[in-house]
């Protein structure tokens, strides 16, 4: 089983970017008062993405540290950045389509969670190497 949580967890960063492709790039198309970027929904809706997607790749780090296949760590750890890249290409390389304060203030609040999501997620794995290794040296 231990093996499938590193999948999941691409297969999640995957997910977060598709999200945030659909909500820079196409919800012109589902704006309104029922879409699910609705502008009384956004804040809502953006706090369970962020509990469900943090929740999960944060938590299941331990389970996939001191696994035999490096490889699939280190594609784990590149599917952090394209959520990071697709939240910085609409915020810097596309403003025009963050038209609202709403749309602003979830912009930078998905950027943040790829950044929670990327840079915690090496400082988790840092220091549970440590600990595993014993690099940290004899507890005083």
């Amino acid at each position: 089983m231990s093996k499938l949580y590193p999948w999941l967890s691409i297969l999640m960063a995957l997910a977060l970017a598709v999200v945030e492709w659909a909500f820079f790039f196409e919800a012109a198309n589902w704006d309104g008062l029922s879409g699910p970027f609705a502008p009384d929904r956004l804040g809502f809706n953006l706090a369970w993405l962020a509990l469900v997607y943090l929740s999960f790749q944060l938590l299941t780090i331990p389970l996939t540290v001191g696994g035999s296949e490096r490889f699939v760590g280190v594609l784990d750890g590149m599917a952090s950045v394209v959520p990071l890249g697709v939240s910085l290409v609409a915020i810097f390389g596309k403003p025009e389509l963050l038209g609202t304060p709403e749309r602003w203030e979830a912009a930078f609040l998905l950027l943040l969670i790829a950044a929670i999501d990327l840079f915690g997620g090496y400082m988790f794995n840092i220091a549970l190497s440590r600990r595993t290794m014993d690099v940290a040296g004899p507890a005083i």
